[in-house]
């Protein structure tokens, strides 16, 4: 039996989704707490939608897809979705993150609503969730694959 099917790996998925879970769900709360104009004032300084309309539909939508994606990854429920689609949202915050860091951008990062710049703090904290992410989504596929691969030996 190699690691990734080891009942330790599986503990610490378990614990993956439950923290990326509620680091979503926490996120999206101060979101929609706030309100989403402030929100909508973050993703602007990143300048690379085209127009005030795709601010605010993403302004609007972000938190509501975390507070879903929140759930998902707690509950297990589409597990292999969730945690592709986690990966691919926080690869792409990250990106943007990395992007803003370089061009000496000194703007928010939106990640928890307004008043957090960008900083080696939040990168690493980022970083840290997008491998979180990766390594969820990896085992999630492994292990269809694994069974799949069983039920064909059978």
């Amino acid at each position: 039996m190699n690691f990734l099917q080891s009942k330790t790996w599986r503990w610490l998925a378990l614990a993956l989704r439950i923290v990326l879970g509620a680091i979503f769900i926490y996120a999206a709360y101060l979101k929609l707490h706030e309100s989403w104009r402030l929100f909508a004032m973050s993703i602007e300084s990143y300048k690379i939608l085209p127009s005030m309309f795709w601010v605010q539909l993403a302004a609007r939508t972000l938190p509501w897809l975390e507070l879903l994606l929140g759930v998902w990854l707690i509950t297990g429920l589409w597990l292999r979705g969730s945690a592709t689609i986690s990966a691919l949202l926080l690869g792409g915050f990250f990106s943007l993150m990395i992007w803003a860091a370089v061009k000496g951008l000194e703007i928010d990062c939106g990640c928890f609503g307004p008043g957090e710049r960008i900083s080696w703090t939040t990168l690493v904290r980022d970083g840290s969730l997008l491998t979180a992410a990766l390594l969820l989504t990896a085992w999630s596929y492994y292990g269809r694959r694994r069974a799949r691969i069983e039920e064909e030996t059978a």
